[in-house]
């Protein structure tokens, strides 16, 4: 791929992008955003972060300019639906309101182009943390910005030093035993929501990480984020899905180097092995 070139998808899955937090890629995601269009696009939660920005008022230019990208698709056509997340809760109270030609829900389903059924959610709703013990992921929040600073640290050395961006954070969560078993548990109660609700699979957020997976005949698919990993999933008009990993500002074109997406297929407690 060179020049200007678009990728078209049938499709586009994007999560946890937490507008108005400091650790949000908004440009990796709007330079994503300008060289893949879709049909649909389904923001799976966790799009504006409104812990944070209750915490304090952060949002630049750049935040503001991936809210006006989406809504010039919706306008240009595309389908949009916005999945509320625990982090912008507040948009489930607007589930069905259309703003700017984009709908409000709280899960939905998605019929793929070979004709199966995926249920989409952030997730959240299983996380026992998260609805049952409000103040402890509240802490958990503030030990996560720790983290992201120490990304940003990383991140900014290797930039001075002409190297990829590479994800501090999403290394050592894998690395951590606890963190690993959390991963494998979402998964777990994820798989069972999907088949509790009859459908083929389950495609979510929530926990950033990224992946597609096969658990007895349901398939679970993690959409990433765009703090760690910057990763969105994409549907084919064949109904195949793929995680597109984009890990460059490329300054509004593609370099001439081949693209290769990112598939990450194993589960978690095997990437920590």
């Amino acid at each position: 791929m060179s020049g200007t070139s678009t990728r078209n998808f049938r499709t586009l899955f994007i999560s946890d992008v937490h507008l108005g937090s400091k650790g949000a890629k908004a440009d990796f995601l709007i330079d994503f955003l300008r060289h893949h269009e879709a049909e649909k696009i389904f923001l799976v939660g966790d799009i504006v972060d409104g812990w944070r920005l209750r915490r304090s008022w952060h949002w630049p230019q750049t935040h503001n300019d991936v809210v006006q990208k989406l809504l010039r698709q919706a306008r240009k056509g595309t389908e949009i639906t916005y999945i509320a997340g625990n982090h912008d809760e507040f948009a489930r109270n607007f589930q069905g309101v259309h703003f700017g030609g984009i709908v409000v829900a709280d899960r939905a389903i998605h019929e793929a182009a070979d004709g199966k059924r995926f249920l989409v959610i952030h997730g959240d709703q299983f996380d026992a943390v998260v609805q049952n013990a409000r103040w402890l992921a509240y802490l958990g929040d503030f030990a996560y910005d720790a983290a992201m600073a120490m990304n940003r640290l990383v991140a900014r050395f290797r930039r001075t030093f002409g190297m990829p961006y590479w994800s501090f954070s999403s290394w050592a969560k894998v690395r951590v035993k606890k963190a690993v078993n959390f991963i494998g548990a979402f998964q777990d109660v994820l798989t069972e929501e999907a088949r509790r609700s009859e459908v083929d699979g389950v495609i979510c957020g929530h926990i950033h990480h990224p992946t597609i997976e096969n658990f007895d005949g349901i398939q679970y698919i993690n959409t990433g984020d765009w703090v760690e990993n910057c990763t969105a999933v994409a549907e084919d008009f064949d109904g195949s899905f793929v995680i597109l990993h984009w890990p460059h500002v490329l300054a509004g074109k593609l370099v001439n180097e081949p693209f290769v997406p990112m598939v990450v297929d194993q589960r978690a407690d095997k990437a920590a092995a």
